[in-house]
C-alpha cells in the first residue's frame, strides 16, 4: 500500500511538473513592442502588444465589444499597454506625476473618447480596471483618421522643443493625445540632480548646464553660479579648469544679467588668455553684438598673428575696422578674403562688402 501511495505522489508531481509554464518564446500573434521617445530630457515609454488587422473591421468588430461602459479597452492586446514618464508631464494640458501607468481607453460610438492613466500598471486587459480608484489621470480626445496601420501601433509625431503627440494608429483610425513638458524646469532640476554626481568633478558639465540655461534665457543667476564653479572648481579649487570656453560663457551671462563692471573684467581676462582661431572668432562677433568693437578688434588683431590665413578672423577685424568708422580698413580687409573665403560664402561677402560700402551694415540679430 505504501508502495503504492508513494508510486501515485511520484506520478502527480511529474504530472504537475509538465503542466507547468515553459519559458521558450514563441512567436506571438500579438508580438510585444517596447518604444521609447525622448522629449527635452523627458523619457517617454511606450509598452503594448501589437495586434493585425487580419481583413477584419477592427474598430467595429473588435474593438466594439468595448462599447460597454463599464468596460474599457487596454488599447492594445494581451496585458494592459504601459506607458511610463521619466518626469512630470502635461497630458492634454493635465497634470501626471512621473511613473508607471497603464493606458486605457473608453471606446464610444461618438467622439470625444476617454483615456485612462491608471496608477496600477500590471493588468491582464482592462477586465478588472475600476475607473474610480484605479485611475490617476482621465482626458477626453477625438479620434481621426490615418493611413491604414495593418499592425497596431504608437507613433510620436508632431514634435516640438517641449510637447509631442503620442497617437495609436489601427486599421485607418489614429488616437492622439498630446504630451507637454515644462522644458525650463524639468532640465534645471535635472541639471541640479546631475551636478551633485560624478559630473561635479567636469568642468564642462557646469559650463553646458550654464550655457543652456543662458541660451533658454532662464535661471540666469544660478548659471552664473555654475559658470564660475566651472572655473573654479569646488572645494579647494578642486576641479578648476579657467579657460575660453567657460569665460565666454560667464561674459555672456553677465552680459545677460546687465552686470556691466563685471563684464568689463571678464573681457580683460579673456584678451589676456591663448586662444584657437575657433574661440577668437566666437568671442570677437560677441563682442561685435554687444557694441564693443574695440575689444572685437582686439581679439581678432591679436588671433590673426597666430593664424594670418584664417579668412574669418580677417572678416571680423573688418567689420571691427566698420564700426569704429574706418571703412576703408574695413574693405581692404574684406577684399583680402574673397577667393579665400568658402565658395558658398562669397555671395554673401559680396552682400556685406556693398553693405559696408553704402554704411547700412548691421550684425545679423542686432
Amino acid at each position: 500500500m505504501k508502495k503504492l501511495t508513494s508510486s501515485i505522489l511520484v506520478l502527480l508531481i511529474s504530472c504537475s511538473a509538465w503542466a507547468q509554464f515553459h519559458t521558450m518564446k514563441i512567436p506571438q500573434a500579438s508580438p510585444k513592442v517596447v518604444e521609447t521617445q525622448t522629449l527635452g530630457i523627458t523619457d517617454i515609454t511606450v509598452e503594448y502588444s501589437s495586434p493585425a488587422v487580419r481583413g477584419r473591421d477592427v474598430w467595429s468588430d473588435v474593438i466594439g465589444s468595448y462599447s460597454d461602459p463599464n468596460l474599457a479597452w487596454r488599447a492594445g492586446a494581451n496585458m494592459n499597454t504601459r506607458i511610463k514618464f521619466s518626469t512630470d508631464v502635461m497630458i492634454e494640458g493635465q497634470p501626471l506625476k512621473a511613473g508607471s501607468y497603464g493606458f486605457h481607453i473608453d471606446t464610444k460610438e461618438d467622439a470625444p473618447w476617454t483615456l485612462m492613466f491608471a496608477h496600477h500598471d500590471n493588468q491582464w486587459g482592462s477586465y478588472y480596471l475600476d475607473k474610480d480608484k484605479h485611475v490617476a489621470l482621465k482626458v477626453e480626445v477625438t479620434p481621426t483618421t490615418c493611413p491604414p496601420s495593418e499592425q497596431l501601433d504608437y507613433e510620436f509625431i508632431n514634435r516640438s522643443e517641449n510637447a509631442l503627440t503620442v497617437a495609436l494608429e489601427w486599421g485607418e483610425k489614429r488616437i492622439p493625445f498630446e504630451v507637454s513638458v515644462d522644458l525650463n524646469k524639468t532640465v534645471v532640476d535635472n541639471f541640479r540632480y546631475e551636478l551633485l554626481g560624478i559630473n561635479t568633478y567636469r568642468w564642462e558639465a557646469w559650463n553646458d548646464a550654464a550655457n543652456w540655461c543662458l541660451n533658454h534665457n532662464t535661471n540666469l543667476e544660478e548659471a552664473l553660479e555654475w559658470a564660475n564653479r566651472s572655473i573654479n572648481g569646488g572645494y579647494n579649487g578642486f576641479a578648476a579648469n579657467k579657460n575660453v570656453t567657460n569665460m565666454t560663457t560667464k561674459a555672456r551671462l553677465l552680459q545677460a544679467l546687465n552686470k556691466a563692471d563685471e563684464l568689463k573684467s571678464a573681457i580683460s581676462e579673456l584678451k589676456a588668455m591663448n586662444m584657437t582661431a575657433y574661440e577668437a572668432n566666437g568671442l570677437g562677433m560677441f563682442l561685435l553684438r554687444n557694441n564693443m568693437p574695440n575689444d572685437a578688434f582686439e581679439v581678432s588683431n591679436n588671433a590673426l598673428k597666430a593664424s594670418p590665413d584664417t579668412w574669418y578672423l580677417k572678416l571680423n577685424r573688418g567689420l571691427s575696422y566698420y564700426f569704429l568708422g574706418k571703412k576703408k580698413s574695413a574693405l581692404k580687409d574684406l577684399e583680402s578674403i574673397q577667393t579665400t573665403a568658402p565658395e558658398g560664402f562669397r555671395g554673401r561677402l559680396a552682400e556685406i562688402k556693398n553693405e559696408v560700402e553704402q554704411g547700412t551694415y548691421k550684425i545679423p540679430g542686432t
